[in-house]
């Protein structure tokens, strides 16, 4: 692989996080393809092969839903989330569709408590070129815990 297209493969993941970092979830559908699937799931069912997840969006259409939810009408004590991101790990490239891994880590604060870890495991993405820009055809978050604490409001 290029390396401009690794470049444009870290700058995907780190401008992917500055926009759930800084509450911007109406830029969030725009990072996935139309026919897409983001999929919150726990390793223990995502090695199990299960269907079982958190949270399974099968589309963009679904994504803006999620996004309206999150900001006109799910009622939640806010909290800010910090994500910390490895370097994305490239495991195939063909025919313009490229598979990699990353391991993640997402900080919690809420207004009146101290900073907690809220989620940690990896995501395993495809990637697609789409007029000129990478985008996420599929995101599966495959969370080590088989516990979330309350439950996943914004995306991770």
């Amino acid at each position: 692989m290029d390396t401009t297209t690794r470049f444009a493969i870290q700058d995907l993941y780190a401008d992917y996080t500055r926009c759930v970092d800084d509450s911007c979830y109406e830029e969030w559908p725009e990072f996935f393809t139309d026919e897409c699937l983001y999929r919150n799931v726990s390793r223990e069912n995502f090695e199990a092969g299960l269907p079982m997840s958190a949270l399974a969006l099968e589309s963009k259409a679904m994504l803006k839903d999620r996004v309206y939810g999150v900001t006109q009408t799910i009622f939640h004590a806010p909290y800010f989330q910090r994500h910390i991101v490895g370097i994305p790990k490239i495991i195939s490239e063909s025919d313009g569709v490229i598979v990699s891994e990353a391991n993640y880590l997402v900080i919690r604060t809420k207004l009146d408590s101290f900073s907690e870890v809220f989620n940690a495991g990896r995501y395993i993405d495809t990637i697609v070129r789409e007029n000129g820009r990478l985008k996420f055809r599929q995101r599966i978050c495959v969370f080590d815990s088989e516990l979330v604490p309350n439950s996943i409001i914004y995306p991770i």
